[in-house]
Order: structure tokens, then C-alpha cells, then sequence
């Protein structure tokens, strides 16, 4: 899928393998991370997104949704970058209290994140400091990725560079 109007629900082949293999949450000290086995059908993208908006005009055919967190939280791949294929595009976060930010700038770089220790939940709510690495969300990264391994720091860093009004813009959607 590479179309924003794209009906495919498929996840890419990087993020099907991290559903087969599982994150573990390891008590509290893992990730806190359930990804989908599909991207959500448009209908509920665009309902979840209503709701954690409240705005009742707002469609989600900007993001495709593909996992949360245990509270529910919501990950998505963000068509932030029009034109682009699906795996270019930045993975967001949108938590369950009004949190959101910008998570990677692409899916590559979400697998190393993954891969450092970090998920969405955590590097929008409290951050990326000290590597936490997991042998085989490591392994299923250096198989699939296409950016150069880096810690989950600078993955964050640099998109939220890139993606500096992300949080304000969904803000202003809300109502």
C-alpha cells in the first residue's frame, strides 16, 4: 500500500513480522506495545480519530492505524509526507490522555526504535535515554530496515525536527 487511498489493509512486511514475533511488555519494564494484525478499516480510523479528536468532521484517511498501547493509545503511520510510499512516511502516536508527538520519521527507523527499547507510548510520554535493546525486535530490524541502525534518541530527535508542529497541528483539530 502505498497510496493514501489505498484500501489495503496489509501491513508491510517489517511491521507482519514485529506481530509474529511480539513485544514483550517484561512486567512494566518492556514495551508497552500490541500491534494490530492489519491496519484498522477506514471507518474505524476515522472514528478512533473522532473520538480522540472530538471533532465529528475530522476523516482519518490521513493515517493508518496499526497498534496500541495497553490503554489504549494509538499508533499510526502518518501521511505526512504527500506522495511518498507508505514506508517513508513518519510513525505517530496519539495517547490515551491527549498526548501525541511524532515517534520515527519512517518505518525503518520505527523498527530500530523498537529495537533500542523503546515504543510509541514511551517516547512520547516519557522520552528516550539509555539503550534497552531486545535481541529479536534487533534482529527483525537489521533483516527489514532500510536506514542506518541509531539509538532511539536520535530517531526521535530527528523527527521530531523534521515534524516540529505535529502536536499543535492535531491540537488545533480538536474540539
Amino acid at each position: 500500500m502505498n497510496e493514501l487511498t489505498g484500501d489495503d489493509r496489509r501491513l508491510p512486511p517489517a511491521l507482519a513480522d514485529v506481530a509474529r514475533v511480539g513485544i514483550d511488555y517484561a512486567d512494566g519494564d518492556g514495551i508497552d506495545f500490541e500491534l494490530y494484525e492489519a491496519f484498522c478499516p477506514a471507518e474505524e480510523a476515522t472514528d478512533r480519530l473522532r473520538q480522540w479528536t472530538g471533532n465529528p468532521e475530522l476523516d482519518g484517511d490521513a493515517y493508518r492505524l496499526f497498534g496500541q498501547d495497553g490503554s489504549g493509545g494509538l499508533a499510526a503511520v502518518w501521511y505526512g509526507r504527500p506522495g511518498r510510499p507508505l514506508a517513508e512516511q513518519p510513525v505517530v502516536f496519539m495517547g490515551s490522555e491527549g498526548q501525541c508527538g511524532v515517534v520515527a520519521g519512517n518505518l525503518s527507523d520505527f523498527l530500530w526504535m523498537l529495537a533500542d527499547g523503546y515504543g510509541p507510548l514511551e517516547a512520547v510520554l516519557f522520552g528516550v535515554d539509555a539503550s534497552r535493546p531486545d535481541a529479536a525486535l534487533t534482529a527483525l530490524a537489521e533483516r527489514h530496515a532500510t536506514t542506518p541502525r541509531r539509538p532511539a534518541h536520535a530517531i526521535l530527535t530527528e523527527a521530531r525536527a523534521e515534524f516540529p508542529t505535529f502536536a499543535e497541528d492535531i491540537d488545533a483539530l480538536c474540539r
